[in-house]
């Protein structure tokens, strides 16, 4: 599904300042003459599979599938180089930079699993690179922070607001409109001012043209009864939907952050909560309040802990062409640890709010559902052993 002049519905635009309307408009016009072209497609496709190590398993949970009464299937995301689906975009995007003759990258980050791709893809083409993330992320997801220091990068702590994803975006806007004409920045989901929800979309949607490609290998058709993926900014589940959002057969779930309880006043449901306003240079669904002013969104996961939704997912949200859930930290912490125990997987806890999702829906009896499975939980170790409920 292609935006219109920048929108899904009325969702999405470019809503920024006008010194960055330029640097748009050069991106967008990369990403449409370049990123389609055989030489991008050949560099893209030869580093997914030799240096991301794609494709990515699609494997059938047998426990899980004997529980449910259904086929289920986990697309190991986690297995991708980096440990998340965050390569993806990342090398599509740094292609497109050097393309444009730019040195310098800047990213946002919440749960390190985009800041790590990308310093992991600057440091692959010698590219300066400076991450920002928020404080507090900064202490609880001290592993990634490591890795990227390690990787060669600058990460530089955003300090206000919550601390968090929402505040590392400001953070890394207000540098761009600093340093618009040497500076490439690469946004982690699919989310901000147009093209980058489309430009994110499109290079993670090798995630379900692979899993249409696998099941058709396994099952003798390409495409699942249900496809479940988490909610944060949306790269994951626009990537994991995108193949199968013209079919109707397909039901789309996405599982958000509902933290301590939708009605609690300490989550990061958008869609269940969100009205419609302008967050990062993009019109979706965001959690205000009374006066229209930004929340501060909670959730234990600090890639889930954002107060919006990119233009596509609000957009097949506010259609109903995609069902919103809603799982609590305890929910997410609960299927982690079902993971981990029942099949030596450990998931990051982004992911485990989706496998926390397939106990809230109604499934298709003697179906295939396809969860798709983000990252790993290497840099949720600590929450995730001792969360009490």
């Amino acid at each position: 599904m292609k935006p219109t002049n920048g929108f899904y519905g009325r969702f999405g635009g470019v809503f920024v300042p006008e010194i960055l309307e330029k640097n748009l408009n050069t991106l967008s016009k990369a990403f449409n003459s370049y990123a389609f072209s055989d030489e991008f497609k050949k560099e893209y496709i030869d580093l997914l599979q030799n240096y991301a190590g794609r494709p990515s398993p699609l494997y059938l949970s047998q426990k899980m599938s004997e529980k449910y009464g259904t086929k289920v299937y986990l697309k190991r995301e986690d297995l991708n180089h980096t440990g998340a689906h965050k390569i993806n975009n990342t090398l599509g995007q740094i292609l497109l930079a050097r393309h444009m003759g730019l040195k310098r990258v800047i990213a946002e980050t919440g749960a390190g699993s985009h800041g790590t791709a990308v310093a992991t893809v600057c440091a692959l083409l010698d590219m300066e690179c400076v991450v920002y993330m928020g404080a507090v992320d900064m202490e609880r997801q001290k592993p990634n922070v490591d890795r990227m220091r390690l990787l060669g990068a600058e990460v530089k702590a955003a300090k206000s607001g919550t601390q968090t994803l929402a505040d590392a975006v400001n953070e890394a806007l207000g540098e761009w409109c600093a340093r618009p004409d040497d500076t490439f920045y690469l946004l982690g989901s699919a989310v901000g001012p147009a093209p980058y929800p489309e430009m994110v979309t499109h290079f993670q949607s090798i995630i379900s043209e692979e899993i249409a490609r696998q099941l058709q290998e396994k099952e003798g058709r390409s495409y699942p009864d249900m496809v479940i993926a988490c909610l944060g900014g949306g790269s994951n589940a626009s990537g994991a939907f995108y193949e199968f959002i013209a079919n109707d057969k397909v039901r789309l779930v996405g599982a958000e952050a509902g933290g301590k309880g939708v009605e609690s006043g300490q989550t990061a449901a958008s869609l269940n909560l969100g009205r419609e306003t302008v967050l990062h240079g993009s019109r979706s669904l965001v959690i205000v309040d009374e006066n229209g002013e930004v929340k501060e969104p909670y959730s234990i996961s600090a890639g889930l802990d954002y107060p919006g939704i990119g233009p596509l997912i609000a957009h097949l949200y506010e259609t109903g062409r995609l069902e919103a859930v809603a799982v609590t930290d305890d929910e997410a912490i609960e299927a982690a640890r079902d993971l981990c125990k029942n099949e030596g997987i450990i998931p990051a806890l982004e992911s485990s709010h989706g496998l926390a999702a397939i106990k809230k829906v109604d499934l298709p009896k003697n179906g295939i559902v396809v969860i798709n499975l983000s990252g790993r939980g290497d840099k949720d170790m600590d929450l995730i052993l001792n969360y009490n409920n």
